[in-house]
């Protein structure tokens, strides 16, 4: 045995192979079209459809592309995938009215019919907002915050506001979140610029109704690696003050962008919707 694993060591596979050309081998066929232009979509996630995960969204709307007959663009190689490309995507179970995609085409279409198509073809609750065809500049490089607001079913507003003012006073607040890597320790304080509290405000879209207390909690929280979430931020309250929450709490995104010394949120679309009217190419603002 010892001699034939000695022989099989000696022997060279030859250059000229079955198996050298298997690995050599390319697509066949000619290679898809290039982009030709891109497309900025803004989505919302409501109601029900808050708790489609970021895996089935992609599922969906792929199934939308194709049922909207849109020309989308797809990559190269044995197993082509379409040109689609989604930025800061919010956490499963909660709503938003501000998510953020693109899409590689290969032929100019109105992003307008865009818009439509889509908006159509995906389940209501999953709603198309807007489409721009984008003119430069990196969609990722504009979004690095967000602004929520947290609907807190049960929850006294004088009792959410002295959790916050001890939130706020605190250099730090460290809490644990269940990654897929493990257990990870968070500091939810320094993500956050601004938080603020007010009660129920009647008339809002999505307000609980017949609840007797339901305080609203606001955050415009920066973006980082891990991203702190609002159920973070909420676990940093229980941590440094008794408050507790009867009923799960709901959270919307209301707002992404980049945030201004000042503290506000651009619209990372402006510079695209601006550039369609003038005709000057887009920049990432400073």
């Amino acid at each position: 045995m010892r001699e034939d694993r000695a022989r099989a060591a000696d022997q060279v596979v030859p250059a000229d192979t079955e198996w050298s050309r298997t690995l050599a081998r390319s697509p066949e066929g000619p290679p898809p079209p290039p982009v030709v232009q891109r497309i900025r979509i803004r989505y919302a996630k409501r109601g029900r459809l808050r708790f489609t995960s970021h895996r089935d969204f992609a599922r969906a709307f792929e199934r939308a592309l194709r049922r909207a007959g849109v020309p989308i663009a797809y990559s190269a190689g044995f197993s082509p995938h379409p040109k689609v490309s989604y930025v800061g995507a919010a956490p499963t179970g909660v709503a938003s009215e501000a998510e953020y995609l693109e899409i590689g085409l290969d032929r100019h279409v109105a992003p307008a019919a865009i818009r439509e198509a889509l908006d159509n073809a995906l389940p209501p609750g999953l709603d198309v907002l807007e489409a721009v065809t984008a003119h430069g500049g990196s969609l990722p490089e504009r979004i690095d915050a967000s602004e929520w607001i947290v609907e807190l079913p049960g929850v006294e507003f004088a009792q959410l506001t002295e959790a916050v003012e001890a939130f706020v006073a605190s250099t730090e607040v460290m809490v644990e979140r269940l990654t897929k890597n493990g257990r990870r320790t968070l500091d939810a304080r320094a993500a956050v610029v601004t938080i603020t509290t007010s009660p129920e405000r009647a008339g809002d879209p999505g307000a609980p109704n017949g609840d007797a207390s339901c305080a609203i909690l606001g955050l415009v929280v920066r973006h980082a690696t891990p991203a702190i979430r609002p159920d973070d931020v909420l676990t940093g309250l229980r941590s440094v003050s008794a408050l507790t929450l009867p009923v799960p709490p709901r959270a919307t995104r209301l707002v992404q962008g980049a945030l201004t010394d000042g503290g506000r949120i651009l619209d990372p679309l402006a510079p695209d919707r601006d550039a369609d009217v003038t005709g000057t190419p887009a920049t990432t603002p400073a």
